[in-house]
């Protein structure tokens, strides 16, 4: 009977993430220290479950060029897993003269503070503890040719020849890329997918007993041995309801078994997004609710996109701004996508129609009529209405 082999399959860690959207420097920083936090959890886990080793499919790092003291701290995050750990590049960390991986600086770091981590950086199969891993690296960013090509043609007879034992434990692809359906976006601000690096699971050869992907960065299963773990701390809102980012896989597997995947959440920050239309000045109390009850009272553990429709008037738009302004103070970000028509209630019409200076009272009620109109005295004379609002409350 063949052994088992524990392993975390993890990817696209993408240290050294800038998140230049996050406008508040001590924020920013915030979130980019959780990225390396988590490698401390990836720890705990394979620690937890006598894992023998770590994957990591691609992206480990943000770019091909990290600064130093980046490279310094996720060398001494990776040493600290005391197993261990498997990186192959990807499109964001490929393998080229000019990365960090041929720098001496990065080499140096390595051995004095990882010396548990491996590069694979070519496409030959690598013996780990209890498995034989086969890369499928990447040399550039973008290529049209599929990374899993060489396991095509693969000399399987003569590899097993070669190595006897192989045969009896399992055999792990891992590799970086986009599965049809499953194309990765360039950052959390949902600019257009693009689909290099195409991976066709379909022509790999049926010997493989477990396929590690990284580049979606969602956790997705694409068939019965193949896994997106996605990264192991979220990075970007959600992209549908069945999103899941912020986990690393446990996997168990078998030579020529299914393998037990059990998902592991790893990451911390929550990243929410949250639709809402305002049916009614009413409505306020609803939406605060729902925030409240969305992100509790923790701070700076949270970022949200909102997206704000329908309609309020100038107290309750007030109201809301206030909120707003409260749970910029909390969140790590807020990011607003804002359709919300702001205008004057009747009654808060009528309380400008019947101010004692007739002049106000006046202008208030050529205002209101040019705001009923369509076009930009529309919008001019909704504006006015609520400067004057403004001042009569002043």
């Amino acid at each position: 009977m063949s052994s088992e082999a524990i392993f975390v399959h993890t990817a696209d860690w993408q240290i050294g993430k800038p998140f230049a959207s996050i406008a508040d420097n001590d924020k920013r920083s915030m979130v980019q220290r959780e990225r390396l936090a988590a490698i401390q959890r990836i720890g705990t886990l394979a620690e937890e479950h006598n894992a023998k080793f770590v994957l990591i499919a691609g992206d480990l790092f943000d770019s091909i060029t990290p600064t130093k003291p980046i490279v310094s701290a996720t060398c001494k995050a990776i040493g600290d897993l005391r197993i261990p750990v498997y990186a192959i590049p990807g499109n964001h960390d490929y393998w080229s003269i000019e990365s960090i991986w041929e720098q001496k600086f990065f080499r140096h770091e390595q051995t004095q503070l990882a010396p548990n981590f491996h590069l694979l950086k070519e496409a030959q199969p690598v013996e780990a503890p209890g498995a034989w891993i086969f890369p499928c690296p990447l040399q550039r960013r973008q290529t049209t040719t599929d990374p899993t090509t060489w396991l095509r043609n693969f000399p399987f007879a003569d590899f097993i020849s070669q190595n006897p034992q192989a045969d009896e434990v399992p055999w792990i692809v891992l590799a970086h890329g986009s599965i049809q359906g499953f194309e990765s976006s360039s950052d959390e601000e949902d600019l257009v997918a693009s689909t290099p690096n195409q991976i066709e699971l379909s022509r790999l050869p049926e010997r493989f007993d477990y396929i590690a992907l990284g580049d979606w960065h969602g956790m997705k299963q694409i068939n019965e041995r193949a896994y997106y773990s996605g990264t192991h701390e979220c990075d970007r809102f959600p992209k549908g309801e069945d999103y899941q980012s912020g986990y690393s896989l446990l996997v168990k597997s078998q030579r020529r078994m299914s393998p037990v995947v059990i998902p592991q959440q790893t990451g911390k920050l929550n990243w929410h997004r949250v639709e809402f239309n305002f049916l009614n000045d009413e409505s306020l109390i609803q939406f605060e609710q729902n925030l409240t009850d969305r992100l509790a009272s923790r701070v700076d553990s949270d970022l949200l996109r909102l997206e704000l429709s329908g309609m309020l008037g100038l107290n309750a738009s007030e109201q809301l701004a206030t909120l707003i302004e409260t749970w910029e103070s909390r969140l790590l970000r807020i990011k607003r996508y804002n359709w919300l028509t702001i205008a004057p209630t009747d009654q808060e019409i009528k309380e400008l129609e019947l101010r004692p200076d007739p002049l106000i009272a006046q202008v208030a009620r050529r205002l209101n009529e040019m705001s009923t109109q369509k076009g930009e005295n529309a919008d001019l004379a909704n504006a006015a209405l609520r400067q004057l609002f403004q001042l009569c409350k002043s």
